[in-house]
């Protein structure tokens, strides 16, 4: 089970190059039920997520090299590419900055994973954050490959 909220970023922190950052890009194979496949530095993996918004089922499959780059022909839309910061919040939650490249910037969104649905909902996001565009399916990856 996935529980996330996701933020337009207002400010990015001073100090962002101090944090852990991952060059990822993914892609669709269908976003009805999304399922996608993602590189993540030198990891892969194909990802199935049901319907929903901030509440939803999750399941990530391991990928070799070959199986993705045999897969990436076949997405549907553009291919995403984005740098992914990973900033502690404190409480053990840690915000995923998502700063994305090529024909999605200067788009940058933030996304914090919870432990249960109370945490998410009574969860008071950071000044730098912006407004909470959880419940806006146009901010999904998936709707995003497609724009």
């Amino acid at each position: 089970m996935e529980i996330e909220r996701k933020y337009l970023i207002k400010n990015i922190p001073d100090n962002l190059n101090s944090f852990p950052c991952r060059m990822m890009e993914q892609g669709y194979l269908s976003t009805a039920p999304v399922i996608r496949i993602r590189k993540d530095n030198d990891n892969y993996e194909l990802t199935y997520k049901s319907k929903g918004l901030m509440v939803r089922e999750e399941y990530n499959l391991p990928l070799t090299k070959e199986a993705y780059e045999h897969l990436l022909p076949k997405i549907d839309g553009r291919l995403i590419k984005k740098k992914r910061y990973m900033i502690p919040l404190g409480k053990g939650l840690t915000a995923e900055l998502d700063i994305f490249e090529e024909e999605l910037a200067p788009l940058i969104l933030a996304e914090v994973e919870f432990p249960d649905e109370n945490s998410a909902l009574t969860f008071t996001p950071p000044d730098w954050f912006g407004e909470d565009v959880t419940f806006s399916g146009r901010h999904h990856n998936s709707f995003l490959s497609q724009c």
